[in-house]
Order: structure tokens, then C-alpha cells, then sequence
């Protein structure tokens, strides 16, 4: 018993601190672009009590349905994408690096700290995922449903008559 209660202190103090700085994070930004780590590789590492002790996955779940409750741009981008390896300024993909490499220099001369460059990365194709070619939102905004589309078929419940006889509007 002292056991589980140990763990679920754990696990509300976690889920407290995600739902307290998404909010903050979306309460502060108009747009919210993460990248979509994958955890489960992640979690092989020597990184992993790290990963799974910040519960990224759960993490971002917060934040996207945050981002759709205060009508915030909320995008992935996808885990592929070399945001560490490409330059922000000319977009040369380099090779492999090594993650003790910490900032490194671009053959067309930009410097770049490898955490910065990656942001900026991730912030360019975000912006490119989230907008069409007209610069329009590809995801039309969320809006409730009207009361009479609540139920699938609302005089279902009332009747004896088949499905295929009720009448649909």
C-alpha cells in the first residue's frame, strides 16, 4: 500500500506540473510547434529514465488539446526531420553528429549552437505544416457541434421501427 501511494503521488505530481506549464505555454503563444520524439527509442538510451520521467508523450497530448480549448496553432513536426543537422540560414543537411556536439559551423559560414538551430528548424516547419500554399490554416478551427447533431440518430432511442425506415433529414 505504502508502495502505490508512493506512485501515485508521483504520477499526480507529474500530471499537475504538464497541465500547469502547457497552460502556461499556450496561455503565453499563439502557436505551440513540438517535435514528435520517438519516446520508445528514446527510451533504449542512457537517456531514458530522463525521457520517461518527463512523460513527453502525455506532455504533448496536453498541449494539443490545450492548443484546440484556447484556439491556439498547435503542430508536430515529424521525427524524421533532420532539425538538428540542417542549417537555418542556407538549409544544407549535414551528416551525423555525434550528441556531444554542441554547436558547430555551416560551410556558408553561419555558427550555429545545435539546440538554437534546431528550434528555428522546427519553428520554419511547423509554420510550413500548419499553413497551405495560399498561407491559409489547413485544419479549419474547432467548432462545437449544434445541438440537434449530438446524437447520431435521436428518434432511435423512441422507436421500434428499423434503422432503414427512420427518415434522415
Amino acid at each position: 500500500m505504502k508502495v502505490a501511494r508512493a506512485h501515485a503521488r508521483v504520477a499526480d505530481t507529474r500530471r499537475d506540473w504538464q497541465h500547469k506549464l502547457s497552460t502556461a505555454i499556450i496561455r503565453d503563444n499563439q502557436a505551440v510547434y513540438v517535435e514528435d520524439l520517438c519516446v520508445v527509442g528514446l527510451g533504449r538510451t542512457r537517456l531514458a529514465k530522463s525521457v520517461h520521467d518527463a512523460g513527453w508523450s502525455a506532455f504533448t497530448g496536453v498541449l494539443a488539446y490545450k492548443a484546440g480549448r484556447y484556439g491556439r496553432t498547435f503542430a508536430r513536426v515529424d521525427r524524421f526531420f533532420p532539425s538538428t543537422r540542417m542549417c537555418c540560414v542556407c538549409g544544407r543537411v549535414n551528416d551525423r553528429m555525434a550528441l556531444d556536439v554542441r554547436s558547430w559551423t555551416c560551410p556558408c559560414g553561419s555558427i550555429h549552437d545545435r539546440d538554437v538551430n534546431a528550434a528555428m528548424n522546427v519553428l520554419a516547419a511547423g509554420r510550413a505544416e500548419s499553413l497551405n500554399a495560399c498561407g491559409a490554416q489547413v485544419r479549419p478551427a474547432l467548432v462545437p457541434a449544434p445541438r440537434e447533431e449530438t446524437g447520431i440518430r435521436p428518434h432511435a432511442a423512441y422507436s421500434t421501427r428499423s434503422v432503414e425506415a427512420i427518415p434522415v433529414h
